[in-house]
């Protein structure tokens, strides 16, 4: 499941309705729809995100949120590291070997990691 999934479940058991109904609505098939809240589709088009927000009536901030979300699911991820030094691109390989046998203690390390990265100048 993609952290985009996630929150599409959340939000359809939140508001008690079924894939069926949610799918009809928003005018995807059923199986779309659960294909894409289990990880097996890509990220949706920015069309599919409006109507999944305006399906649900979020607020904007939410609706930012779940659109950053989606951003983040893509279930198949490549990572170019040509012309970076070889210790990355080994690091990169590796990571795609063994991501399966993480456990979620050490992806959640990480992440934080990358994050207090990301925040560094």
């Amino acid at each position: 499941m993609t952290p985009f999934g996630e929150a599409v479940r959340a939000l359809r058991q939140r508001k008690g309705v079924s894939q069926k109904e949610m799918a009809a609505a928003i005018g995807v098939s059923p199986a779309y729809l659960s294909a894409l809240e289990h990880g097996r589709r890509g990220t949706p088009t920015f069309d599919l995100l409006q109507r999944i927000a305006g399906y649900f009536n979020i607020i904007w901030d939410e609706a930012e949120d779940l659109f950053a979300l989606a951003g983040f699911s893509a279930p198949r991820v490549s990572l170019d590291t040509s012309g970076l030094p070889a210790q990355y691109t080994a690091f990169a390989n590796r990571l795609a070997r063994m991501i399966r046998q993480l456990d979620p203690d050490v992806i959640e390390e990480m992440d934080r990691l990358l994050t207090k990265a990301a925040n560094t100048p």
